[in-house]
């Protein structure tokens, strides 16, 4: 999946707002090899939205 060319890539500051959980938490995850996949840019980390969607819309392991 590909971000809309219009809504363009989420900065950590963007999913943190749209997930509701601190920057700190999406560092440990990126880290930790854990949470909606990431790509970096650069020294920064960047989110397809569509991605970050589908990510945290999918069932939880049980």
């Amino acid at each position: 999946m590909t971000a809309n060319a219009t809504e363009g890539l989420w900065s950590v500051d963007d999913v943190s707002a749209y997930l509701g959980i601190p920057v700190k938490t999406l560092y440990q995850w990126k880290w930790r090899g854990e949470g909606p996949p990431v790509r970096k840019i650069g020294r920064h980390l960047r989110y397809a939205p569509d991605q970050v969607r589908a990510w945290a819309t999918q069932p939880e392991a049980a």
